[in-house]
């Protein structure tokens, strides 16, 4: 049976989604980032149905959010000064923090890591759809594992429609691409995943940060593996500044860019473009809902011109490389 979708602005919606989640079941929800699927952050069954219906390793660990930082005492076991500045800066909004973990955090959420990733978003329908469940919420993003994540409703029927309870339609996300995450663990911070609050932010705040490498085998927060985001098309990021290839003849290939300069190439069968003023939180917010639809064309090969990797151009490209692994 495939989920309901119902409309996130009506109370009522909320009230139901709520009472869902309290009952161990699965909802997809907005948040300013992307679409989240979402459970009982403190019930281990709750989880275990996550990680079936994303077809998610259990080696993976998820996100757990909360509406309010007093929760954070069901969620996690201390707070160092650093925590506090980033959480003061920084939250409600897009950045998830990796903490030492509470036990009444289930083993399955965390991958069986001491420690847990924590963050409060700002999204309306996600901050009330928290509170009304009454617990913190554990949420990946609503699709199948491994592919570009949902930043509107359709996007999570497309994929897990048939495989969850309930979608609350909040509208497309405004931000785009998942959230940064940070490790407060060892000695330094350490930047785990490129985002919407860039590295260049962090710094202002807590001084240097450290970067982990890009491939993990053992994943300590969510996005870390080699190959994430991707589309079923083959990706191919073309080197900076070289002249587009030219398609074989009879082959079908998509175009992705960041400018609407970019946009008129009659050899390519479909182009995507990012933004046209060279905004990159425009480009950000489009970025998966674009790659979908050249996904869907029956492409035989996207190749995608890249952007400067600063700023929020460090979490476009990081997940464009992600995308384009093999």
């Amino acid at each position: 049976m495939k989920a309901q979708i119902l409309p996130a602005s009506d109370p009522q919606s909320i009230h139901l989604a709520g009472k869902t989640i309290r009952m161990g079941g699965l909802v997809a929800f907005p948040t300013e980032t992307v679409y989240g699927l979402g459970c009982d952050a403190l019930n281990p069954d709750a989880a275990s149905k996550v990680f079936e219906a994303k077809q998610r390793p259990q080696f993976d660990p998820l996100i757990v959010h909360i509406a309010d930082p007093i929760q954070l005492d069901k969620v996690v076991r201390a707070l160092t000064a650093t925590a506090r500045q980033l959480i003061d800066q920084f939250w409600p909004g897009p950045l998830t923090l990796v903490l030492p973990k509470q036990s009444t955090i289930p083993d399955l959420v965390t991958a069986g890591l001491d420690t847990v990733a924590v963050r409060m978003p700002s999204h309306p329908v996600a901050q009330a759809l928290i509170r009304e469940a009454g617990t913190p919420i554990a949420a990946p993003s609503a699709n199948l594992f491994g592919y570009v994540s949902p930043t509107t409703a359709q996007h999570v029927a497309d994929g897990l429609g048939g495989r969850i309870d309930l979608i609350l339609d909040g509208g497309p996300c405004t931000v785009g691409v998942e959230s940064t995450i940070v490790s407060l663990i060892g000695s330094q911070a350490e930047l785990l995943r490129p985002g919407s609050i860039t590295r260049e932010q962090l710094t202002a705040v807590i001084g240097p940060l450290s970067r982990s490498s890009s491939v993990v085998e053992q994943p300590t927060a969510p996005g870390q593996l080699a190959r994430h985001y991707a589309t079923q098309t083959p990706v191919t990021i073309l080197a900076s500044g070289t002249a587009r290839p030219i398609p074989q003849t009879n082959e079908r290939v998509g175009l992705l860019v960041f400018s609407q300069a970019s946009a008129t190439d009659e050899r390519f069968t479909a182009i995507e473009v990012l933004t046209a003023t060279g905004d990159l939180r425009e480009a950000a917010r489009h970025l998966f809902a674009a790659l979908r639809r050249l996904d869907a064309q029956g492409l035989d090969r996207i190749f995608v011109e890249p952007c400067q990797e600063k700023g929020l151009g460090m979490a476009i490209m990081d997940r464009l490389r992600r995308c384009a692994a093999s």
